[in-house]
């Protein structure tokens, strides 16, 4: 019983930063991809486009490498009572990497298909991530929260056409 409350735990725990990187992962790519309009960052996305498989999953990892000495540092101010700050840190530092990642993996999927390995994990991590969703999404809660976010959208919208 405490085994399948721990896995059950894990998964939600699991499912909210699945669904953070859901939300983020497109809004946040297509905003870079923006970017990628401005000549110096076209030719650098070309240029990771291009890479070799290896090469792809080094530049794929790169954020994750470059944030986390921003993570340690938010960790030392939340241990140092500075816990909005840190805590701050942390969001903001969590939209970046998954900026960074959604844009590159977007550059270098291809590539990186091309290793077996990572191909073969990839597709039983989408397996396991979209059962895990399923789960969620079928539970009451997620319905509630889709409801009330579809009754105040549905109210912007007669705001904003009172205005209009």
């Amino acid at each position: 019983m405490i085994r399948r409350a721990a896995r059950t735990l894990f998964q939600w725990a699991v499912a909210l930063l699945i669904l953070f990187e859901e939300w983020g992962w497109e809004p946040l790519g297509r905003l870079l991809a923006r970017l990628g309009r401005l000549p110096f960052v076209a030719f650098v996305e070309r240029r990771i486009a291009a890479l070799p498989p290896w090469a792809s999953l080094a530049a794929f990892g790169l954020p994750v490498i470059a944030l986390l000495p921003v993570k340690i540092g938010a960790l030392w101010l939340i241990a140092h009572g500075h816990g909005l700050y840190g805590l701050a840190l942390i969001v903001m530092a969590k939209i970046i990497g998954t900026a960074l990642m959604a844009r590159l993996f977007t550059l270098t999927r291809p590539a990186l298909m091309r290793l077996e390995w990572f191909a073969r994990y990839f597709t039983r991590w989408t397996t396991w991530k979209e059962g895990v969703m399923a789960q969620v999404r079928a539970s009451a809660a997620w319905r509630a929260i889709h409801a009330a976010r579809a009754a105040i959208k549905a109210m912007a919208l007669r705001i904003k056409s009172n205005f209009v």
